[in-house]
């Protein structure tokens, strides 16, 4: 749900006068060159190993503001694969992400005496760890990273007359800084926006970061979320490298991407860059995550499939949405409530007419019998309200964010609101204990935080109007129905750079809390905004995992670096258009890159009514999108996936398979946890060397091996994919393969219920039989599917299995509630062997799994001499084993290329424990 303000004016002008440098921001013509830059006047080693150095301003100018004269520079390799570079003020103490926000090591206290006698000079230029190394030029200061490896710059801070930029620039409210790229080098990341030309960045497209309540349908604009990291993926003579860089600032900032440079804009703030060499894309994000928190762990359940809607009046229609699911024999897991469920749009309430307590508690304890969740929204706006518990307890404990030193007063749903301060202790805890009233209330699963940009329908100082009432019945709800007045009397309001906020740089404070705003121990909203949901996600997770000991499952709207170490994310309020359907792919893998790879969008799109074709085609996508979600709009027809009978079908297809997936999604989500790889991920990771693949955008991988080639488009049964090279098997009719060559785009069919996911060799996944409950599915037997290359008589293959009691808090081997199974494959010498390790057995064996089927791809069929053992001994009796064996077909057009004949084995009637290893084998050779 959202206020959904449209946007306010063009953005590709305005962005193009940004670019040029000119008068947009508040002079008649602002030179692309701002100063002369800094010069370096010294250099020591600093007690814990990195260097300190002291720059000095060149020469001063006023254009945005006064230079900061003096700056302090800090420079360490924080592990082999992260170096850090930070520049400050070196006089005064500057504004930067609080470290008790982002844990993370504090560079050296300001230096206040300069030019005093160095104990520990340096003379050389250059630094270097195992990976990277930074050099510097001392006048005009300039810095650069190199790989270690080969050389290679990564990113170069000097500008030479030429350039369309300057040296670095450090201001109070305006920081420019600059990188030299390489015009081949591809660039990921800079969200959270909708991106219209795919997951690449786009030269010359505005990147601005500043979290901002602007649907998703707007393209090129700051969204929801500020990520300013990007990933550097290059390609030198077929060999491709990978790097990130982030810039952890949360001042709101445009970055202009000119394919052969890119240039910080940055209003507040510091520069504190982190750099992660990667080479391997994994690599890069495992270095991230690293550092800004491994991906938080999910719940099972939350794999499942979830339905939601604004407007879902009473109980009573929600459980006919339950009833309806069931006797569709759709899967569902999850059912939400948006805020219907509360009382007059107040947080931590039930409206006692339409949500009885005496008739939803006895509703939930129906759907959790089932193993079914129930998750609601909570906003941050807390309802002005005499009456009203949790905001008089609020107002008692000093929690909202102030103007003047008076709360400061906006307006969302409920009417006239204050926002807590979830930078102050105090609030933490009083959000924890209302978090845990209301649980007492209602025993949800999982909370859902929505408007945390912070979203608000006014702008500006506010009071309550006398004499009407706020907001009225009759309008839709998000006019701004509070008498205010427009705040510019400061350089918070009004700073003297203008960034692109909304694609059309309106104030700062439009729409949202006052820039100039206080939070706890004098922090300003302006360099706090795009913190707010953030801080909220870590508070409601502390929350939640105090409730019960659970593993808490948090939905936010509004992220920052570091958000996916405690929350889930989706990408807002899209349309139910076809453009939609295929952006949601990019955001999807962009916030993979993010280290939130529990993502997803609004399936069939949040507004208006989609077409039944579209729905469709969303469901077979989103199906396969790690978060899985239906939610519409208050005012859109109702389009959960029952409502048509063709829609029902694609579901039941769809969402059949990804409940026979959930162990490999699942063993996914353990991996993102552990490593920080994306569950959903461009075709790019798994072969980085292919440079058609790069700007992919209309296919993803789940995991390393599982590709997901949708149809995107109105009317086509068919789906034009790209291939990359080896043996594709498709997951739906396991006969069927395609062998490519080399990297090409190949035309398979996709009628209008069938969705293209295609297995590729070398790959072993668990599945099991599925079920319309994910509790019910994860206890059905499991089978493995093996995958060799087509027609091979010699190949390896690999997989691996993650099981856990998913409710308990961490995620991880060890405690006696976790297992772990790796699976390997061998072809060689006439024979197949498969087999398995077992780690931590004991949690597997008590739940009784079994693997009762082994489906073996791309060889020659069996020949005989199938064996089987269990912890090394020989299962004697294998008379309910049934082996069958079915040839593969091919593609017409690439009938001729495979001359080998290539089958599917099927070995049935296993039983063989899921928590003791084993070892299967037979010899190859063709029946018949």
């Amino acid at each position: 749900m959202t206020s959904s303000h449209p946007l306010l004016c063009s953005l590709g002008l305005l962005f193009l006068v940004l670019l040029q440098g000119t008068s947009s921001n508040g002079a008649s013509t602002i030179p692309a060159k701002i100063g002369k830059g800094y010069r370096l006047i010294s250099i020591e080693e600093s007690s814990d190993g990195g260097i300190v150095g002291h720059l000095q301003i060149k020469q001063k100018n006023s254009i945005y503001g006064p230079d900061i004269p003096l700056l302090q520079l800090y420079v360490k390799h924080e592990t082999g694969d992260r170096l850090r570079v930070h520049i400050t003020d070196a006089e005064k103490q500057r504004w930067e992400v609080p470290y008790n926000l982002l844990p993370r090591d504090q560079p050296p206290s300001l230096k206040q005496t300069i030019g005093r006698s160095r104990k520990n000079p340096i003379t050389a230029s250059e630094y270097s760890s195992s990976e990277l190394i930074f050099s510097y030029i001392p006048d005009p200061f300039g810095f650069a990273v190199k790989r270690k490896s080969n050389g290679e710059t990564l990113f170069n801070s000097s500008a030479d007359e030429s350039d369309p930029y300057g040296s670095f620039v450090f201001k109070d409210q305006y920081l420019e800084i600059s990188t030299r790229l390489p015009k081949d080098a591809s660039l990921y990341g800079l969200g959270e926006n909708t991106q219209p030309h795919g997951i690449k960045l786009y030269p010359n497209d505005p990147y601005t970061l500043y979290t901002t309540d602007v649907s998703a349908i707007n393209l090129n604009t700051d969204l929801y979320g500020s990520h300013p990291v990007y990933m550097d993926l290059r390609n030198v003579n077929g060999e491709a490298s990978a790097h990130a860089v982030l810039l952890l600032n949360s001042n709101g900032m445009d970055v202009v991407y000119r394919r052969s440079s890119l240039t910080y804009k940055v209003i507040g703030g510091v520069f504190d860059f982190y750099f992660f060499p990667g080479p391997s894309p994994l690599d890069v994000v495992d270095q991230y995550t690293a550092f800004i928190g491994r991906p938080a762990p999910m719940p099972y359940w939350s794999f499942g499939f979830h339905q939601c809607r604004w407007g879902y009046h009473n109980l009573s229609v929600v459980e006919d949405v339950v009833e309806n699911y069931k006797k569709a024999k759709i899967p569902l897991d999850v059912i939400w409530n948006d805020d219907d469920h509360m009382d007059g749009h107040k947080d931590f309430t039930l409206n006692q007419q339409n949500y009885p307590r005496a008739k939803l508690l006895p509703f939930l304890e129906k759907i959790h019998s089932r193993g079914m969740k129930y998750i609601v929204i909570i906003d941050p706006g807390i309802g002005v309200n005499s009456t009203y518990g949790v905001y008089q307890r609020g107002l008692a404990n000093d929690v909202f964010i102030k103007y003047e030193g008076k709360p400061y007063l906006a307006q969302v749903w409920p009417g006239a609101v204050n926002f807590p301060d979830f930078l102050n202790p105090k609030t933490v805890e009083w959000w924890g204990d209302e978090v845990k009233r209301f649980h007492e209330l209602v025993p949800v699963d999982g909370l859902w935080i929505d408007m945390n940009e912070a979203s608000n329908f006014c702008s500006g100082l506010c009071t309550i109007p006398q004499g009407k009432k706020c907001p009225s019945v009759t309008g839709p709800g998000w006019e701004c129905c509070l008498d205010c007045k427009n705040i510019t009397k400061t350089r918070w309001d009004d700073p003297p750079y203008k960034i692109n906020a909304s694609g059309s740089q309106v104030p700062i404070g439009y729409k949202t809390i006052a820039t100039s705003a206080v939070h706890y121990n004098g922090v300003l909203e302006y360099d706090a905004h795009s913190l707010y949901g953030f801080s909220q996600s870590i508070a409601t997770h502390k929350a939640l995992q105090g409730l019960q000991g659970k593993r808490p499952f948090i939905l936010t709207r509004s992220t920052f670096v570091g958000s996916g170490h405690y929350a889930a994310h989706w990408t807002g309020d899209n349309k139910g258009t076809w453009d939609d359907l295929k952006y949601s792919i990019s955001t999807m893998l962009n916030f993979g890159i993010f280290g939130v790879p529990m993502v997803g969008s609004d399936i069939c799109g949040f507004y208006p009514a989609p077409t039944e074709e579209l729905c469709n085609r969303w469901i077979e996508v989103g199906a396969f999108y790690p978060f899985s979600r239906d939610h519409a709009n208050y005012y859109s027809p109702r389009q959960e996936l029952y409502q048509w009978k063709s829609v029902a079908e694609s579901a039941r297809n769809a969402l059949g398979m990804r409940y026979k997936l959930l162990p490999y999604l699942y063993t996914l989500s353990y991996e993102a946890h552990i490593t920080g790889a994306p569950i959903a991920r461009p075709l790019f990771f798994s072969f980085p060397n292919i440079t058609k693949l790069y700007g992919l955008s209309t296919q993803f991988l789940l995991g390393s091996s599982l590709m997901v080639s949708p149809v995107l488009d109105k009317g086509n049964t068919e789906v034009s994919a790209l291939f990359p090279p080896g043996t594709w098997y498709n997951l739906f009719d396991m006969t069927l393969a395609i062998v490519s060559e080399e990297p090409q785009y190949l035309t398979v069919p996709a009628p209008l219920h069938v969705i293209n996911v295609h297995l590729y060799q070398g790959a072993i996944i668990p599945m099991q039989q599925g079920g319309l409950i994910s509790k019910q599915a994860r206890m059905t037997p499991f089978s493995l599917v093996v995958t060799f290359p087509a027609g091979a008589t010699e190949g390896e293959a690999k997989g691996n299995l993650f099981l856990d009691e998913d409710e308990l808090p961490d995620m991880k081997l060890g405690n006696g509630y976790s297992s772990y199974i790796e699976f390997y494959a061998n072809a060689a010498e006439g024979a197949v062997k498969v087999w398995s390790e077992v780690q931590e057995s004991k949690f597997a064996l008590e739940k009784g799994w079994v693997i009762e089927k082994v489906t073996v791809l791309g060889l020659n069929a069996i020949g005989g001499a199938f064996t089987v053992e269990v912890d090394g001994n020989a299962v004697v009796d294998t008379s309910n084993v049934e082996i069958s064996t079915t040839e593969h077909m091919f593609p017409e057009k690439l009938e001729g290329k495979n001359k080998k004949r290539s089958a599917m084995v099927e070995v049935k009637g296993l039983e063989l424990p899921v928590g003791k290893k084993f070892a299967m084998s037979w010899k190859m050779g063709i029946k018949g």
